[in-house]
């Protein structure tokens, strides 16, 4: 069932859509390009604590070449609560009957953190519908670090340490100092903790239910991935899903490039957004960005093996 809020624009206008899957209703945000109609456009898939509007400074960079579709989806931002026995096979399937719905036979793909776990999922499932796909900060694996935060959130939230989870996600989240510098570290140091400290109760279940989805159904099943442009990296001080992790989904695909983002850690994509935009941009239309500046060199993986890997 597809709801829509608004009429649809054709002068980039963001119109609301309100949609239900499997019983839980859910939202999308859709931005439209002067390319339209008919251009394939870039769906981003972003993490637990990120919502259809995390991405409105990115949108100005993308939307002269192609729509740009962001999402709540069930169980995040404001969507329905979601069960954590739903895993990534019913988020990915989702993401299927929005793309399906909205009228898009193909898409690229943008996914962040658990985005990017998402949106691989989907590329197994729904092979067909995908052109391309970005990767920010994914991983293959939960990792150890976030398995122990998770154990400590559950116990200051039980407490009533509000202050103490807030602490505990932004040491998740941001890098140490003493790793090297990385641009708007104290402002996304600032945001973390003012998010942790302004969440409802009804968002606290949700971030809680999330927490108890990775850890009972992890973040990667192996299967046959489609034969698509991959781009897979992360900041150069990551330390929740470290830049070898992203090599690691790299290496998923046949045409895949790696690389990281100069001076940011995990929330690169919102500390440089500029130029993070910039480069989905040029990887989406083809145009080179080797030479980028704010990068670290880009590295040409992929493994041929890859589409052979059993469903």
């Amino acid at each position: 069932m597809t709801t829509e809020i608004g009429r649809t624009s054709a002068d980039g206008t963001p119109v609301e859509h309100r949609l239900s899957y499997g019983g839980f209703a859910y939202h999308a945000r859709v931005v439209r390009s002067p390319a339209d109609p008919g251009t394939v456009p870039v769906v981003i898939l972003g993490g637990s604590a990120q919502d259809r509007y995390t991405w409105v400074r990115h949108e100005p960079r993308l939307t002269p070449t192609t729509p740009v579709i962001t999402v709540d989806l069930p169980g995040y931002g404001s969507a329905d609560f979601l069960p954590a026995a739903h895993g990534l096979d019913f988020l990915a399937d989702a993401v299927h009957h929005m793309v399906t719905g909205l009228g898009h036979p193909a898409v690229h793909l943008m996914g962040a953190c658990y985005g990017g776990n998402v949106a691989l999922r989907f590329a197994q499932r729904h092979p067909e519908t995908v052109r391309s796909m970005i990767l920010a900060g994914t991983t293959l694996v939960v990792p150890e670090n976030f398995k122990a935060a998770v154990t400590g959130w559950t116990d200051m939230l039980r407490r009533g340490d509000r202050a103490g989870y807030a602490s505990g996600m932004v040491a998740a989240f941001t890098a140490p100092v003493e790793l090297g510098p990385v641009r708007k570290r104290n402002v996304m140091a600032r945001m973390l903790h003012r998010q942790g400290m302004d969440r409802t109760a009804h968002e606290l279940r949700m971030d809680a239910e999330h927490s108890d989805r990775v850890l009972r159904h992890g973040v990667y099943a192996p299967g046959r991935l489609p034969d698509v442009p991959c781009l897979a990296f992360t900041g150069e001080y990551d330390t929740l899903t470290p830049p070898s992790h992203s090599r690691r989904v790299a290496e998923l695909f046949p045409r895949a490039r790696f690389t990281t983002v100069k001076e940011t850690d995990h929330l690169s994509l919102l500390e440089r957004p500029t130029e993070v935009a910039d480069l989905w941009q040029r990887f989406y239309t083809g145009t080179p960005f080797d030479e980028l500046d704010f990068l670290n060199g880009v590295e040409r993986i992929g493994s041929p093996a890859a589409l052979l890997t059993s469903p």
